[in-house]
């Protein structure tokens, strides 16, 4: 979610420099969710004592792991000994309200608890910053003040309606309960599923699993079908043909070579399907089917997404993966936006240098990879910033 370079003298002079001042910006989100019927006695209520945004939450919407991590750290810590075993006993003492959800919905229970382990490690942790406080604090800043402005009168209204408690607590980003729902999706997915007048997603495992499932199910899980699986690219690989924006058939893919993770042939599909590489062309591969796009519906993050498809296969009884893990050097935002800079400097547009290796950052990579006689994997690593240097 970014980079730590930003330090608190910083974050005053440009995040909190806004044309108006905090007291004048609530005003004007309280006239907003008046006019969308939120009531006074709310508003008096939420706001009491809130004077100021608050500098952390800004340098943690900066500092998010899937900006600072390459793929084998971010998943080996998600994907841990300890998260598989907390998971199991996850789905063994709640197997009968998972299987209610489950078979109402038909999202399996063991994805549905993978979401739970990486968004609150099960309902452990689930962040007790104000749920008021960060979504203010967010919405003041200019950076997403549109996204997080609507988050907030979103808030508001469920507080109003006592869907959620007036001192409700939550992540940073003002993400909610053990699956973190912002409240949009609260109020778009969540299910007060024993129908007691709230949708608790802090203490009641009931709404919890069913608000999860009914989400992804929403966002088009398909039942019975993979997200996708673990694969091999064979040598001299074109690989400009790797990325989500790239679909072609298993049977397409297997006819280009490509191999299943432990090097036996792909089933006979004509399941469209994109090859990602999440650490290019060193690093493992991946045949990704339309449930890994639901996936990301919940979290555009790939390194995410990646995660918790692993962690639910891990649930299910799969194996580790095959690939052999690589031990590279991480960068930093400072380091990515130093690639950005000498890539624009030499003619290979990543647009306004950000620290994020988006898309654009990615196509570049790779014209410049192409240029200089290197695999064209797009990847924005280690080996890559050192080229540049």
């Amino acid at each position: 979610m970014f980079l730590r370079f930003f330090c608190l003298v910083f974050l005053t002079t440009s995040v909190f420099a806004n044309s108006q001042s905090f007291e004048d910006f609530l005003d004007q989100v309280r006239k907003s969710a008046t006019e969308q019927g939120v009531s006074k006695v709310t508003l008096d209520k939420a706001f009491l004592g809130l004077v100021e945004p608050k500098p952390e939450i800004i340098d943690s919407d900066k500092s998010q792991a899937e900006f600072t991590q390459n793929f084998w750290r971010y998943v080996n810590k998600r994907v841990s000994k300890t998260r598989l075993n907390n998971g199991n006993d996850t789905l063994n003492q709640n197997a009968t309200l998972l299987n209610k959800a489950s078979q109402k919905y038909g999202v399996p229970a063991h994805l549905i608890v993978a979401f739970m382990g990486l968004e609150s490690n099960y309902g452990n942790y689930m962040g007790n910053e104000r749920l008021i406080q960060s979504l203010a604090t967010l919405a003041y800043d200019p950076r997403r003040s549109k996204f997080f402005t609507r988050e907030l009168i979103a808030a508001l209204k469920l507080m109003d309606k006592k869907t959620i408690p007036i001192d409700a607590t939550g992540s940073w980003a003002g993400a909610m309960g053990a699956v973190q729902f912002m409240p949009t999706n609260v109020i778009a997915y969540g299910v007060d599923a024993n129908n007691d007048g709230k949708v608790d997603l802090w203490n009641n495992k009931e709404d919890i699993y069913a608000s999860a499932a009914n989400f992804l199910s929403e966002l088009g899980w398909k039942k019975g079908e993979k997200w996708g699986r673990e694969a091999l690219i064979p040598k001299n690989f074109d690989y400009r043909l790797t990325g989500l924006n790239v679909e072609k058939t298993v049977n397409e893919w297997a006819a280009l070579g490509v191999l299943k993770g432990n090097r036996s042939a792909l089933p006979k599909s004509n399941f469209k399907a994109s090859l990602i590489v999440p650490m290019g062309h060193k690093g493992p591969a991946f045949l990704v089917y339309r449930n890994f796009e639901v996936i990301m519906g919940w979290n555009r993050s790939i390194l995410y997404a990646l995660s918790v498809a692993y962690l639910s296969d891990r649930l299910n009884g799969a194996g580790r993966l095959s690939a052999k893990p690589l031990d590279e050097p991480l960068l930093s935002r400072e380091d990515v936006m130093q690639i950005q800079n000498t890539l624009n400097l030499l003619g290979y547009d990543t647009g306004t240098p950000d620290g994020m290796a988006g898309p654009k950052t990615r196509q570049a990579t790779r014209k410049f990879q192409s240029d200089i006689g290197f695999v064209a994997d797009g990847y924005v690593g280690y080996e890559l910033f050192q080229q540049l240097q």
